[in-house]
């Protein structure tokens, strides 16, 4: 199979209905309507990371649908997935560029280095895939490691809601409204409302907030001037890359993050295709690779596959490639309209601050999941003490200086955990077969 031989495959299949499979499609008012769909889907997450940086929303947009092209074509069109903006990067991210929380990063140079950096270990560990296949990553990453690292992502950004986005009692008590919000929306709505739940959460948060602070004056009021005053049309703020030794080191190891997170994401969307994707596997690795670089380098935020994304297409049943270029052309679209960064712009600290508490809560809960769709077991004192270790490195925000350079939680708490299984694997007993379920 040649490396990128999609030119010679023939156009997607058109179907009407039923399991739409990754090379078939429906007809396109239909494909564009779902299209629409997965924008809204990725759409919370791809906003709210950028802003938890300091990076400019309207261009993760407009990246996310260059960098979703970027990994269609690499893929052949075979492979199903938007990419949108990586949470893994927050936590290094604030840590290379010192960021308080509020406002444009104006260190946002050396985070793209490093951003970058971490696209160029990225394709390459693609290309070793492609060469060799993904044994050697299952081996070095089983569930436990991945369940573990993925856990950690989230639970080391817990403080950034709770200490840097309420400033005051009124702030807190906001958070706690808009995370009961999508909790509501989450639990008691159904179908689409339900899979849209972040974004119908902050919208209901947003409007408790205006009456609250806007029309009872009982705290900051949201500001709309902005959302007047922009432009429908116009370039959002490029920025160049600063290539610093430390960001590098620092932002490069969520390269192994993102190979956990895509590996999982192509078994999901095999095991509901029964389409066996492992051999795109690499080309996956390279596609999401080159679209970091990409995004880093035009001052946008590093991709990866999204879980919402293919959440919908487990909802739907619809698997069509065709789906993802519609959505990725109405991003880029998005992305050069000033307005709609604006009206992201006038949301309030607070309201944020208590959806970050549920998007940070779920990632941290779906390292949990990991374990329990392997069948983890704890009986087992390796899986125990890598696990425990891991959680804790990364909560506790541990970090190791090598010289000038500082490995901080996210870091230690990955390669502890890669480290720490391998060492542990060495002369233990051999891993037991999963515990069948009670």
């Amino acid at each position: 199979m040649g490396m990128f031989s999609w030119a010679e495959r023939p156009a997607q299949v058109l179907q009407q209905g039923g399991v739409i499979g990754p090379d078939e499609r429906l007809p396109w008012p239909q494909t564009a309507a779902m299209g629409v769909q997965h924008v809204i889907a990725m759409f919370g997450a791809t906003v709210l990371a950028p802003i938890l940086m300091g990076f400019d929303p309207n261009l993760a947009i407009l990246m996310s649908g260059i960098g979703t092209l970027i990994f269609f074509f690499i893929t052949g069109g075979k492979v199903p997935s938007y990419l949108g903006s990586s949470f893994a990067f927050i936590g290094v991210v604030i840590a290379a560029t010192a960021y308080a929380g509020k406002g444009p990063n104006a260190n946002i140079g050396v985070a793209l280095g490093g951003i970058i950096a971490c696209g160029v270990v990225y394709t390459i560990i693609g290309f070793i895939v492609h060469a060799v296949g993904t044994g050697w990553i299952e081996r070095l990453m089983p569930p436990v490691v991945t369940g573990a690292v993925v856990a950690v992502i989230g639970l080391n950004l817990a403080g950034i809601p709770v200490k840097n986005m309420a400033a005051s009692n009124f702030d807190s008590w906001m958070q706690a409204v808009t995370f009961v919000c999508v909790a509501l929306v989450a639990v008691f709505t159904r179908g689409m409302v339900q899979r849209l739940l972040i974004l119908v959460g902050l919208i209901a948060a947003s409007i408790v907030y205006a009456i609250l602070a806007n029309g009872l004056g009982l705290g900051k009021p949201m500001d709309f001037s902005g959302i007047a005053a922009a432009a429908w049309f116009g370039a959002p703020s490029f920025a160049a890359p600063v290539f610093s030794g430390q960001a590098m080191l620092l932002i490069a190891p969520v390269a192994v993050i993102l190979v956990a997170e895509n590996l999982g994401h192509i078994k999901a969307v095999t095991a509901m295709t029964g389409r066996n994707l492992d051999p795109y596997m690499g080309r996956a690795f390279i596609g999401d690779g080159i679209a970091t670089m990409v995004s880093g380098s035009a001052g946008g935020t590093g991709v990866t596959t999204y879980a919402e994304n293919i959440g919908v297409m487990a909802a739907t049943k619809i698997y069509s490639t065709a789906v993802f270029v519609l959505a990725a052309l109405i991003a880029i679209l998005l992305g050069f309209s000033p307005k709609f960064g604006a009206v992201i712009q006038a949301i309030p600290l607070p309201v944020m601050g208590g959806v970050s508490i549920v998007v940070f809560g779920l990632i941290a809960a779906a390292g949990a999941k990991i374990w329990v769709d392997n069948r983890v077991d704890f009986a087992d004192n390796r899986n125990l003490i890598v696990a425990a270790v891991t959680l804790v490195l990364g909560t506790g925000d541990f970090t190791l200086k090598f010289g000038g350079f500082a490995l901080g939680g996210i870091g230690t708490a990955t390669f502890g955990a890669i480290l720490l299984y391998a060492l542990l694997s060495r002369g233990g007993r051999a891993p037991q077969a999963a515990a069948a379920p009670r």
